[in-house]
């Protein structure tokens, strides 16, 4: 894609303040739809040689990153902060290609643990390390400026309900 020659979003802004009032919100918000864009144009096109989307990705991380390799869909989907369906989905998916197993939970009849495979452990790591090359599709900050970014949107989450302190 070829650059503009002017910033579309300060533009919108300008007129926005114009014709409407304060553009200070719509900018921002307008920036981080846009960034979001960028980020997942570039994650995806890490990870579609590894035949997995972001979604099939952080899904295996978490199963990684848990202490027994092994999660219950329900936490999956809690973890994951999705709709039980799309965590099915996504088992399913991961589960035809060899990366997860279902597995009966040892204690719990009523509960169905979702484990990593040897294949799965394998797609994430190699995904990682494209992800990582990418830097995830976030570019033009330093790791300084990224933290503060972070802190900054962890206060819009916190304050919509996404989690507490």
């Amino acid at each position: 894609m070829t650059p503009l020659p002017f910033d579309p979003i300060a533009r919108a802004a300008e007129l926005w303040d114009e014709r409407v009032g304060s553009a200070t919100s719509m900018a921002a918000v307008t920036s981080v739809m846009r960034v979001q864009q960028i980020i997942q144009s570039a994650v995806d096109a890490a990870l579609k040689p590894h035949g997995l989307t972001f979604a099939r990705y952080e899904a295996l991380v978490l199963l990684f990153f848990s202490r027994k390799g092994a999660l219950p869909m329900r936490v999956m989907g809690e973890r994951l902060q999705l709709h039980p369906t799309s965590v099915t989905n996504i088992v399913d998916r991961l589960e035809s290609d060899g990366l997860v197993r279902r597995t009966p939970h040892p204690t719990d009849r009523r509960t169905t643990l979702v484990e990593i495979t040897g294949a799965g452990l394998q797609r994430r790591e190699e995904a990682t390390a494209a992800v990582v090359d990418v830097n995830l599709g976030l570019k033009g900050l330093t790791d300084r400026q990224t933290e503060q970014l972070t802190d900054l949107l962890a206060k819009v989450r916190r304050a919509s309900g996404d989690f507490e302190d």
